[in-house]
């Protein structure tokens, strides 16, 4: 091996270590260029360049390593979770067929061979290879996470559960409350905080859990939150104190748990999950204070067609453009209000008429006043049609579908709802494909 391109292969490692992505890829392109048949670097180069999105350069790197290396085990790993992402399945499964020939007994190989079937709906092959790869290694993390969603789609609940409480994105409150971390035990005296994990969406929907705590006896329940959420949270029953993350936590605490273990601690099921709606509620003056600012005029209508674009999935979730909106304009008698905080520039002087007063929003509590006087909300980012009917029977306001997968069965579910209307209960289904770009 040529020494430079060899002590740039190892400065573009440390660079990766230390999260430096650009300097890294400046290095291994060096050390590719002095040295074409070192085949680590293109690989490292591939996984590079995969994560600032060039998926055809990335492609053609991996490739070449490959090429070069086919014994490699961990190249195959990282080729094929890129495959994966790009939708091109068989030849994924290919390139993981080809780590489990090479090494039949790492846990890894079959982890992400489940995840792939996983992702090809091939659900019952996913879980073998779980139990496969944990039969291998009984600690390994990313087996059990995979486990835990495979188990809880098949309503699983125990199982399901206690596989999530591997996850390594657990809320650690240990440095801000004396006691022990919460294993389940009874709470009666017992003061509690509950920390936040995950996103904001996991909080609003994981929230309704809290109040249980106090059923359980609880003598007190703080919970943690985003600064964006605690005026919502303040509406919970049950909890006497929010705190934001900018907020000091105040007073001494018996336990702490994280907020998404609440499930799994309080050993609820499908038929025992909190569904007292509404379980988070605005203040009547933020209801009025709001209506007073939209149009009068014609139907309201909420539109949110984008999530958090640093999500790991978003691309399978958001819709591109506002303009694959344009056809809802020729909608009659209606005014579309914008609940899309983050504009792109792909949104700009898009031909859908939009009353827009989202520069005012500080919090999630003036979203939920503006929608308390909408007649519809569509959005983007429910699942798949077995959800959304049973969302229908729990009396949901809206249907959409904005998955990579496209599940067309959604139609046939709003279609068996008698709520499709434009007013107070109306049904929607808004179905969108991603679109997927194969490499050459």
């Amino acid at each position: 091996m040529d020494p430079d391109a060899e002590r740039l292969f190892h400065e573009g490692n440390a660079h990766l270590q230390a999260h430096d992505h650009g300097r890294a890829e400046a290095c291994f392109r060096q050390a590719v260029t002095i040295e074409p048949l070192l085949a680590e670097a293109h690989a490292n180069l591939g996984w590079v360049v995969a994560r600032g999105g060039e998926a055809d350069l990335a492609g053609s790197h991996y490739q070449r390593a490959l090429a070069l290396s086919s014994g490699d085990v961990q190249l195959r790993l990282n080729y094929g979770a890129f495959l994966a992402r790009m939708k091109r399945y068989e030849a994924a499964e290919r390139v993981y067929f080809g780590a489990v020939d090479l090494d039949p007994v790492r846990p890894q190989v079959w982890s992400n061979l489940a995840a792939l079937y996983a992702q090809m709906e091939r659900f019952e092959e996913a879980e073998d290879c779980c139990r496969k790869s944990l039969s291998l290694d009984p600690g390994y993390v990313k087996a059990h996470i995979n486990l835990a969603f495979l188990c809880l789609r098949r309503g699983l609940f125990g199982e399901g559960l206690a596989h999530y409480e591997w996850r390594p994105w657990q809320a650690d409150l240990s440095k801000h409350v004396a006691g022990p971390r919460w294993a389940g035990e009874s709470l009666i005296g017992k003061s509690i905080v509950v920390g936040h994990e995950a996103g904001h969406g996991d909080a609003i929907q994981f929230s309704r859990y809290a109040g249980l705590l106090k059923q359980r006896g609880a003598s007190r329940v703080a919970l943690v939150c985003p600064q964006a959420l605690r005026d919502l949270f303040a509406s919970l029953d049950g909890v006497d104190a929010v705190v934001g993350f900018d907020d000091a936590l105040a007073g001494d605490w018996d336990v702490w748990t994280s907020l998404m273990s609440l499930p799994f601690h309080l050993q609820t099921r499908l038929d025992t999950i909190p569904a007292t709606l509404p379980y988070l509620r605005s203040r009547p003056d933020q209801i009025a204070r709001w209506g007073a600012r939209l149009p009068s005029a014609g139907a309201r209508v909420g539109l949110a067609w984008r999530g958090n674009a640093t999500f790991e999935n978003d691309a399978d979730r958001s819709i591109p453009s506002l303009d694959d909106l344009r056809p809802l304009g020729r909608a009659g008698d209606v005014r579309f209000i914008s609940l899309q905080l983050a504009r792109r520039a792909a949104d700009k002087g898009a031909a859908l008429d939009l009353f827009d007063i989202t520069a005012d929003i500080e919090s999630f509590a003036d979203t939920a006043a503006i929608i308390s006087n909408l007649d519809l909300v569509i959005s983007v980012d429910t699942w798949r049609h077995e959800v959304a009917a049973a969302a229908c029977a729990a009396g949901a306001d809206v249907l959409n579908d904005a998955w990579g997968g496209w599940d067309p069965m959604l139609a046939a579910v709003a279609a068996q709802t008698e709520r499709i209307r434009i007013g107070h209960g109306a049904v929607v289904c808004v179905s969108y494909k991603v679109p997927t770009r194969g490499l050459s």
